[in-house]
This record gives structure tokens, C-alpha cells and sequence, in this order.
């Protein structure tokens, strides 16, 4: 299964889709047929690695109940409307994939050019250039690709495919607006960080399967970087989540939501500083200067894709540019708000319509908004990109001892005692019995009110007892005879 397929499955097992009597007539004969292919194929192959029946059926038991759960959960009507809009946004999704990269590299020639006191490209396209990343991609295809001989023919060729899958995997996890994502799971950071450290093995594979040394020491000078660097950029991404006290990124972003001062940049002053802390470790995860250490065309000509040409060398940088917007769009949910725009009557108007049902009218309204909170989120993360590119034609290149030493003995214990430090907030606070201008509510009550209005969707609402008047019942209660309570 392709990440298009992964992508539309997941889309049609969260919504309504097709009609239930055919449904209810094919469901049940695709997952037989597929049981029995399955456990045909497992009980072949389970002498070979020592594997009982018992554990292969009930593999297949999990794999039937599973096909199940996708059949029970489609109810009759709007089977065709359904897959239509599914199909749409799954083209959509991996056409922005495909055509992002394009776009950033555009951007990089222009920040390049006005940086070094040029125009950039203007040849293609008319004044901007704006064609010229598609006509460098029409020329890359026509390329020769070419396999050196002493190169690991299946792994060189699978490497630029690993990268590029490894990162689109990533846009699954990722919501793009309120209830917008693919796969929306409870560990969604857990998933989308875990998914990002696999692009480091497409990189391993090209530079091992080369034939190169120079390859090869890319792919090594990768592989320290990215086992240093993950570390402090999992720390500084558990520190908004304290904050949130959830991993799912929707829950993450929509927390934040009535105004600036509820963004969990501003939630307290280690989450200030993790945020810039997060980004910089989050470009040298990127392979982007001044940690390029694994092209460092100045000593190693092009690294861990010196032998590579035609398409499959601009698959390693269609893989960089998704990996820069992914971290960015992390960053932007876990600190900048997500969708949220900053603003408290837009956002809670925003909130209003998303969250509206009845009538198609409301429904187009709340489909408005969630384009609305894409732009919103798309801008902040391509101006984290923009930054990236910016540090690239700015600072200079470090040598790898330099960073290392900057991951080990810098970033490394700053995220450990930012991370101390936010947990360690709630109950300084506490102490002090005092607010701080720095926590605008209380550590869990955005989390909260967020949950009352979610469950109270559809239901009259529930008479809430003022606060002042906590005090006087709890007296009242004390002063109960015993055995009145019962």
C-alpha cells in the first residue's frame, strides 16, 4: 500500500461513505478472501521462522476485525459525494507534496540572490522566474540515470524513494486545520517525530550503497548528527506538551485558540526559550547550514548524493524541503498556535463555524473556516522555512567537531532543564499563590474548557455553580450531622 492508498483509506474510515447494501454485500467476501489468502500464505511461511498457527490466525482474526470496524463504521448515504471528496483532498494533499518543494526552491534561488546583491532567477516565468524550479524539473527527468558499478544497485536505486516516502509520511499526522489531518492519533507527536528519524536511513542506504567514500562519509556524518540532534528536539517538543498535557496535535493546536497570550510559546518562559531552542535543532535535523555537514560540497562534493543524477537526485531534496515544512508546521502547532489566527473574536468566530451542523449552508461556512485556518497555518510554516533559508545564506558552515559539541554539551542540557523547568512551573506557581504574566490561565484549564465545549456539542448546557459560592456550600456541607451524607 502506496501513502496515496494509506492516505484514502484513512479519509474513508473516518466519515460516512458508501452505500450500506453494498457494504453489507462485498465487505464480507473481501475479508474472507483476504483471511484466507493471508493465513495460506503465513502457514507456508511459519515453519521458516518458527512461528505457531495459533499466532498467525490470530493475526488474521486481528486483520478481519479490522476490515470489520471499516465496513460497520460506513453508514448508508452520501457513498458518492463521500469518495469523491476523498479522492480530491488525497490528490490534493500529494500534489502539495510534490509541488511545495518546487515552490521552495524558487524561494531559496530569491533569498540566495537578494542576499548576495543579485535578482535570482528571472529567465523562466517572466519577471520573478517563478517557472524556473519546473523547468529544472522537466530537465531532471530527462536525464540519464545512472547506477555507478560498484554501487549496491537495489539499494542505491530504493534510497531516494525511502527518503521521500519517510517524509511524506509525515503529512498523515500533521493537521493542516481543526479535525484536517489524515490519521488523527492520540500519540500524533510520538508518530510524526518517530516518522521524521526515518528519513536518516535513506540517507545511510545512499551513502553505503554508493561506491563512494565520499558518499559514504556523508551518510556517516548524517547518521551522528541525526542520533545527537533527536535527542534535544524530542525534549523541546515535550515541553509544550506538558503544558497541554495531550500528544494529539489537533487537541495541541486547538487549545490555543482566543488570542496570542494562549499560544504555549507565551505559557511560561521555558517554553519561550524551547521554541527557539526546537528550531535550531529542528534545521540541523533538516541537513540545512550551518549543519550541512553531510553535502558539505567544500570537502565531500556532494556527500551522500555524489553519484546520483536525473530524477533520484531531486527526490533527496523533494525530501528536505517536506522535512523543513513538516518541523516548521510542528513548531507552528506546538507553540505558534496552530490555525489559530491570534485574534479572539476571529478565532472564536472561526471556532463557531467549524463547529457548526444543520443545514448545507453551515456546513459551507465551516468548510470556509477550515480554509481559512490552512492559510493561517500554511503562513506560519512557510515563514519558518523562509527562516531556514535565510540562516543558510547567512551563516557559515560549522565543522563537524563544532557540531557535535554544540548538540552534546549545549543543546542537550538546555532542552533537559527547559523541560525541568516546565514541569517544575505549575507547582513554583503554586507556592507563590500568585498569577504570572507569563501563564495567562491556569496549567490545564484551556485543556478543559476545550473538552466542555467539545462534549456539550448537541446538548443544552450544564448550569455551572459561580465561584464565590464554593465557600458558602462548603460550609453548609460541614456543617451537616454525621450520616446525612449517606
Amino acid at each position: 500500500m502506496n501513502c496515496g492508498q494509506f492516505l484514502l483509506c484513512s479519509c474513508l474510515f473516518s466519515a460516512e461513505s458508501l452505500p450500506h447494501s453494498f457494504v453489507r454485500l462485498i465487505g464480507p467476501v473481501f475479508r474472507n478472501c483476504f483471511c484466507k489468502l493471508f493465513l495460506q500464505t503465513v502457514t507456508c511461511l511459519a515453519p521458516c521462522f518458527g512461528m505457531g498457527q495459533s499466532v498467525m490466525m490470530l493475526a488474521a482474526q486481528s486483520i478481519a476485525d479490522f476490515l470489520a470496524g471499516i465496513t460497520e463504521a460506513i453508514a448508508p448515504g452520501k457513498g458518492l459525494q463521500y469518495v469523491l471528496a476523498a479522492v480530491i483532498h488525497a490528490v490534493l494533499l500529494v500534489h502539495a507534496f510534490a509541488l511545495s518543494p518546487a515552490v521552495f526552491i524558487w524561494l531559496e534561488r530569491k533569498v540566495a540572490g537578494r542576499i548576495q546583491d543579485r535578482l535570482g532567477p528571472t529567465r523562466v516565468g517572466g519577471l520573478f522566474g517563478w517557472l524556473q524550479s519546473l523547468a529544472d524539473g522537466i530537465k531532471l527527468v530527462q536525464k540519464e540515470d545512472l547506477c555507478p558499478p560498484a554501487a549496491d544497485s537495489l539499494l542505491f536505486r530504493s534510497a531516494p524513494y525511502f527518503v521521500c516516502v519517510a517524509s511524506f509520511a509525515a503529512f498523515m499526522v500533521l493537521p493542516f486545520s481543526h479535525g484536517w489531518v489524515a490519521v488523527a492519533a492520540d500519540c500524533g507527536l510520538f508518530i510524526i517525530l518517530a516518522i521524521l528519524s526515518l528519513e536518516v536511513f535513506g540517507i545511510i542506504m545512499a551513502g553505503y550503497s554508493s561506491g563512494s567514500k565520499w558518499s559514504l562519509f556523508g551518510g556517516m556524518r548524517e547518521a551522528a548528527q541525526m542520533v545527537s540532534y533527536e535527542i534535544p528536539l524530542a525534549i523541546c517538543a515535550l515541553v509544550p506538551v506538558i503544558a497541554a498535557g495531550s500528544l494529539n496535535l489537533g487537541e495541541i493546536g486547538g487549545m490555543q485558540r482566543g488570542g496570542v497570550q494562549n499560544w504555549f510559546i507565551l505559557h511560561d518562559p521555558f517554553s519561550f526559550i524551547a521554541f527557539f531552542v526546537y528550531f535550531v535543532v529542528a534545521t540541523a535535523s533538516c541537513k540545512r547550514a550551518p549543519f550541512d555537514l553531510a553535502e558539505a560540497e567544500s570537502e565531500l562534493v556532494g556527500g551522500f548524493h555524489t553519484e546520483y543524477s536525473g530524477i533520484r537526485w531531486s527526490f533527496f531534496f523533494m525530501g528536505e524541503y517536506a522535512s523543513m515544512f513538516a518541523v516548521c508546521g510542528i513548531a507552528s502547532i506546538l507553540f505558534l498556535g496552530g490555525w489559530n489566527t491570534g485574534i479572539p473574536p476571529l478565532d472564536d468566530a472561526l471556532y463557531a463555524a467549524r463547529n457548526a451542523s444543520g443545514s448545507d449552508g453551515s456546513a459551507i461556512v465551516g468548510y470556509l473556516a477550515n480554509v481559512l485556518g490552512l492559510l493561517v497555518f500554511v503562513s506560519k510554516a512557510f515563514v519558518g522555512v523562509f527562516v531556514q533559508i535565510w540562516l543558510r545564506w547567512t551563516l557559515p558552515r560549522l565543522r563537524i567537531d563544532q557540531v557535535m559539541t554544540t548538540c552534546l554539551k549545549y543543546l542537550v542540557p538546555i532542552s533537559c532543564f527547559l523541560f525541568l523547568g516546565a514541569t517544575l512551573w505549575p507547582l513554583l506557581l503554586a507556592t507563590a499563590a500568585q498569577r504570572s504574566t507569563w501563564t495567562p490561565q491556569p496549567l490545564g484549564a484551556r485543556a478543559a474548557a476545550e473538552l466542555r465545549e467539545s462534549t456539550a456539542a448537541g446538548s443544552a448546557p450544564v448550569a455551572e455553580l459561580p465561584v464565590s459560592a464554593v465557600p458558602a456550600v462548603q460550609a453548609q456541607l460541614d456543617a451537616r450531622p454525621e450520616g446525612a451524607m449517606q
